[in-house]
Formats: structure tokens, C-alpha cells, sequence
């Protein structure tokens, strides 16, 4: 579900509401945050690596800004892109998550969201082909920080030329 980076708050908000209203009325829902997912995975890494990280980085954005960001994206993208990366968090999530409800599954849902955390390390379009037949048959709905382009088109946040790749059903 696309939604303009601006209305990150006004979005979780609504969320929590939907969330909330959900629970009521017998669901039981998972939220799972890629903010919270990718600053776990840099932690793992250990406090010394990630000093080296950010001293790399910051002489690397004294040269040129750019520099900066596409030395994290290269660190980064190790740890998040791939089978094994972010996409296999998500799935362990969801998997632990139907593991302990086995009597809901046909009453299960799960939002993804702070993907704008991502940014502009891992494209989302990546996370959704790693997570393809790694839900349980769970409905997860990936709340997109970008823009509708076309009717298969998503640009992330905006700014990333759109990925036509997406095979899963955008809404509105």
C-alpha cells in the first residue's frame, strides 16, 4: 500500500487505529517494523565495526556526500539485501507468529511498515522477491513509502526510478 513519505506519522496513526479495530473484531495482527529489524542487524554487528563504520563514512561524506552514502549502501547491502537478509528477519517474524497462533491462521494479518528506514540502502522491490512463499500463506500488506507509477510501477519514496517488478497487488 503506497503512501507519501510525508504522512509517515499521520500513516502510523492510522495504522494503530486499523490495528486496533482489527483485534475487536477477532484478528490477530502482527506488526513488524524494518526500522526496528534494521537496527538490530547493525548492532549485531558489534560496537567496534560499526565505529569503524561511521568514521568510514563520515570521511567518505567530507570528501563528497555521495561518497558517504554509497560506501554505507555497499556496507549495508551486505547485511540486508538477499535471501538471508532483512527478507529472512521478516520471515522468521511471521513464521514465529503463526507458530504461536496455529488455531487463527485463517484470521491472521501483518503490516510491514517503516520501510522508509531503508532508505536508500535496499529497495523494497528486493525485500518482496525474497519474501515470495516465506509468509505461510499469511496476507501481508507492505505499507510503501514511494509512489504509484503506472499501474505495476512503485518509486521508492518518491525519488528511486520505479521497479515495474512488482508482482504483488498494489492498492491505492
Amino acid at each position: 500500500m503506497p503512501y507519501d513519505p510525508v504522512e509517515e506519522f499521520k500513516l502510523r496513526e492510522h495504522v494503530q487505529t486499523t490495528v486496533g479495530k482489527l483485534s475487536s473484531a477477532g484478528w490477530v495482527v502482527l506488526t513488524i517494523s524494518l526500522h526496528k529489524l534494521l537496527l538490530r542487524r547493525v548492532r549485531a554487528l558489534g560496537d567496534d565495526i560499526v565505529t569503524r563504520m561511521i568514521a568510514a563514512e563520515r570521511s567518505a561524506t567530507a570528501i563528497s556526500p555521495e561518497r558517504g552514502i554509497n560506501y554505507l549502501r555497499g556496507k549495508l547491502s551486505r547485511e540486508l539485501d538477499g535471501q538471508n537478509g532483512i527478507a529472512a528477519d521478516v520471515s522468521r517474524e511471521i513464521t514465529t507468529f503463526v507458530d504461536a497462533n496455529p488455531d487463527k491462521a485463517e484470521r491472521m494479518v501483518v503490516f510491514v511498515g517503516r520501510a522508509g528506514a531503508l532508505y536508500p540502502f535496499f529497495r523494497v522491490s528486493a525485500l518482496l522477491k525474497h519474501l515470495d512463499g516465506r509468509t505461510r500463506n499469511v496476507p501481508v500488506v507492505l505499507l510503501y513509502p514511494g509512489e504509484r507509477r503506472g499501474d505495476a510501477g512503485l518509486a521508492f519514496m518518491g525519488e528511486l526510478a520505479p521497479d515495474r517488478d512488482y508482482r504483488p497487488r498494489i492498492y491505492p
